[in-house]
């Protein structure tokens, strides 16, 4: 007998609407993914109608509160044993998120994070990335190539002992911090994934300045963590 779809998806998404759609068809094409739901995070555009017409599970937040606490609006609306996170811009690319699903269905992994390809373009220096990756290492000795991936799998009983998620952009990395503090197994995985990149321009400073200061904010907070 073929088993029952056993994986929900979660997607944060903040004006998306150029992408949202490609995300979803590609996402729902899953065979093992059963719901989605997409976390509108007050956005301006028609990102939150276009979700629910591709067939997703929408809430929308009254204004944009920030990566993190999309999720923990959303945690709660997800139904199956196994969840899966992704952002809203992967387009088509979003199929390749059952590469992460499978170590964890096998039970291989507890939970895994997506390891995408070389940016296609210049991006910053390296500074968030770099903080990210020493913090983890500090706090838990884990080596990550890719420590601020959003994309996600993970087991539903790993996921009840790294609630709630840091604010903002430091979520990645205090799920990490968590996980791995608490014996879980994560794992890196390798994926063809493509998604909107920042470059080096005044739009892209501030986004990743804000990165920065969230990340540095999680790690100060990890001291208190068990």
């Amino acid at each position: 007998m073929e088993k029952e779809p056993a994986v929900s998806v979660l997607i944060p998404a903040y004006n998306e609407a150029g992408r949202i759609g490609d995300t979803l068809e590609a996402v729902l094409s899953i065979p093992e993914v059963a719901e989605v739901v997409v976390v509108d995070d007050g956005s301006t555009d028609a990102t939150a109608e276009i979700a629910r017409a591709c067939g997703a599970r929408v809430i929308s937040l009254e204004r944009n509160r920030g990566k993190g606490e999309a999720l923990n609006r959303g945690v709660p609306l997800c139904t199956r044993d196994f969840i899966l996170l992704i952002d809203a811009d992967l387009g088509a690319s979003a199929v390749q998120a059952r590469q992460l699903l499978l170590p964890i269905l096998e039970d291989e992994a507890d939970m895994t994070v997506a390891r995408f390809p070389a940016a296609r373009r210049r991006g910053g220096f390296g500074l968030v990335k770099g903080l990210a990756r020493a913090g983890i290492r500090w706090y838990t000795g884990l080596v990550m190539d890719a420590p601020l991936s959003g994309q996600r799998a993970l087991k539903r009983e790993v996921l009840q002992h790294l609630l709630p998620f840091a604010s903002g952009f430091g979520v990645e990395v205090g799920m990490t911090i968590k996980a791995a503090r608490l014996g879980f197994r994560v794992r890196e995985i390798p994926v063809v994934m493509t998604h909107r990149e920042t470059g080096r321009d005044l739009k892209g400073f501030i986004h990743r300045g804000k990165q920065f200061w969230h990340v540095a904010r999680v790690l100060w907070q990890a001291r208190g963590w068990l």
